[in-house]
């Protein structure tokens, strides 16, 4: 096969968001991301240089990619990036995919704590995204980060050093196991998680990017509530006075994620909601 009759860029393009029609909501930004991480290029290069042929060995590993879009394998797996408070961050079959929706908790977070040198725990932190998140943008803040996988918490080290955010301290820890507290002075000013909080039951789990992702973080007992209590109940102990606790969770939980706070002597639980206006982040302060 020669050159002259290898498809261009656009007629890949073209081509491909056609066949992605039934299996994406983006079927055109799908097809430009995995063309573009083939390629090694940017999105922009894909419009300057649309009717650039690819090479067979380009096409073919498009084509390989492309197959597994087609079988519902999300984008981020893929490719192995995910672009999350615009930061990108390596991703993995071990960690769930960082999600739009949980910016909601960045932005309440940065918005309810100003000063310098605060304690932040994240508990489960899979890729990393939250603590560095906020690490990202407190470099005084001393974060730990935790998670009971030891691919996650690899990964999230990874992104760590990638994003040059070393600092943060990132450990193998079933929830607070191994979490180091021996006075107040080692208590934490910021808890947070997104935990596993989906009911096994939920059809979700059978459909979309969610088939694809790592049950052990998607699905927790007591219809998804039960990961969520241990985490509010153990908490108590490791934060300070007037500590605030920020959880993710379902949108169908906030009053009962409210309630567990509330029980545990929490208080002033609120909930906020994420980008599509649905309960998303629940958070309260220990006496």
């Amino acid at each position: 096969m020669n050159s002259e009759v290898l498809p261009t860029i656009e007629a890949i393009l073209t081509s491909a968001s056609q066949q992605l029609a039934d299996v994406s909501d983006s079927p055109l930004l799908d097809a430009k991301v995995l063309l573009a991480d083939v390629l090694e290029q940017t999105l922009t290069y894909l419009i300057t240089w649309h009717d650039k042929p690819l090479t067979e060995v380009q096409l073919s590993v498009f084509q390989q990619m492309l197959e597994r879009r087609l079988a519902g394998e999300p984008i981020a797996y893929i490719v192995g990036v995910k672009e999350f408070w615009s930061l990108p961050f390596f991703v993995a079959p071990s960690t769930l995919i960082p999600r739009p929706d949980t910016e909601t908790l960045i932005e309440l977070v940065l918005a309810n704590h100003d000063k310098d040198n605060l304690q932040l725990l994240d508990l489960g932190t899979g890729t990393g995204a939250i603590a560095l998140a906020l690490a990202s943008e407190n470099p005084s803040w001393h974060v730990q980060a935790v998670d009971f996988n030891p691919d996650a918490v690899t990964l999230a080290q990874r992104n760590a050093q990638h994003l040059a955010l070393t600092h943060v301290k990132i450990y193998q820890s079933d929830w607070f196991s191994a979490v180091n507290v021996q006075s107040e002075e080692d208590k934490f000013d910021i808890i947070v998680s997104n935990p596993p909080y989906i009911d096994e039951a939920d059809p979700h789990l059978v459909a979309g990017d969610v088939r694809f992702e790592p049950k052990s973080a998607l699905v927790a007992n007591n219809q998804g509530l039960a990961d969520i209590e241990h985490i509010v109940s153990e908490a108590k102990s490791y934060l300070v006075s007037g500590g605030a606790i920020y959880l993710e969770h379902g949108y169908q939980q906030g009053a009962a994620v409210r309630d567990i706070l509330t029980a545990n002597g929490y208080q002033n639980a609120q909930t906020e909601q994420d980008l599509a206006g649905n309960d998303r982040i629940t958070w309260a302060c220990l006496a």
